[in-house]
């Protein structure tokens, strides 16, 4: 078969372009940069110049495409320009599915997340469950509004399948929770939330797999929770710590985190804050985003390997460097 795919120099992307290279398929991305995207070149995928919102670009990446995997979007926290997030997760969502209809491609797999129900507060959420409120961050935001998106083109036509990751971890991570656990590999205790929200924690390779299986199996119009592991941050560096025989990460009480957030958010509206101490990074550290993975077990035949089995070997790709 041959694949499109956006995303490809992104974590989870790239993993997805190795499996379905690996299996037999061509695969042709969509890259803002060839120049930096060699290693994709070096795998064997077709590159195709440009970006989410660039009709020309998108119609040369789904010519004679048998399917299309839509990866690419943006995360970040507490980033004052939000306009980037609107860009690419809203409308360069709507630019991308846009162009698979126009090309009639036979079958799409669309990345959405369990935060577009934002926090759920503990409760465990399925794919029927619709969150009508606010969003705690302008990544839930975006998210949930591409969310409805892909079900709008769908509802016109569009062949399209939903999956919603939670939390992904593995080697090759360069996000916040990568740096994390690089950090407590390394013997350094970098500060997290204690009783912090839960996340549903998921290997990459099982993450890209579970796409593959959602474009194999997956009927259109149906959303599928690639949901892992419960656990908290803090527990998930703490397994890393003792895995690596490192110190455990420093524990910051859930009240002062509260508290520092009400304090920094008439700042944080006049003034930059960093990142990690923005209010919106604050609550999100505290926030639960849970799901259950029943449906992709039995629909897909989605497996998810354990979180101490996929930590240690993460632990053992950190340390080699």
């Amino acid at each position: 078969m041959r694949y499109a795919l956006t995303g490809a120099t992104g974590f989870v992307g790239g993993e997805i372009a190795r499996q379905l290279v690996e299996a037999g398929h061509a695969v042709v991305a969509l890259v803002r940069s060839p120049r930096r995207a060699s290693d994709l070149a070096e795998l064997g995928v077709e590159l195709v110049e440009g970006d989410l919102d660039s009709d020309a670009a998108l119609d040369r990446l789904l010519e004679g495409a048998d399917g299309l995997f839509h990866v690419a979007g943006w995360y970040k926290l507490g980033e004052r320009d939000r306009s980037v997030g609107e860009r690419v997760n809203v409308e360069g969502t709507r630019n991308v599915l846009e162009a698979a209809l126009r090309a009639g491609t036979p079958k799409v797999v669309y990345t959405s997340t369990l935060a577009v129900n934002s926090d759920t507060g503990g409760a465990v959420r399925d794919e029927t469950h619709r969150h009508t409120g606010a969003h705690i961050t302008e990544y839930d935001r975006t998210k949930a509004r591409a969310h409805d998106i892909a079900h709008e083109l769908c509802a016109r036509g569009l062949p399209l399948v939903t999956v919603m990751p939670g939390a992904v971890y593995g080697p090759g991570d360069t996000s916040q929770v990568g740096d994390l656990v690089a950090q407590v590999v390394a013997g350094r205790r970098p500060q997290v939330p204690l009783g912090g929200g839960t996340l549903m924690w998921a290997h990459v390779g099982d993450v890209a797999h579970g796409h593959v299986l959602a474009m194999e199996r997956g009927t259109p119009g149906e959303d599928y929770m690639l949901a892992g592991e419960p656990a908290t941050l803090a527990g998930v560096l703490q397994q890393v710590a003792a895995l690596a025989g490192t110190k455990r990460p420093r524990l910051v009480p859930r009240v002062l985190i509260r508290v520092t957030e009400k304090a920094l958010t008439p700042v944080a509206r006049l003034l930059p804050v960093p990142a990690s101490y923005h209010p919106e990074s604050l609550r999100a550290s505290l926030a639960s985003y849970v799901g259950t993975r029943a449906k992709a077990e039995r629909d897909l035949g989605w497996e998810c390997r354990p979180l101490s089995d996929g930590l240690a070997e993460t632990v053992a790709a950190v340390r080699a460097g």
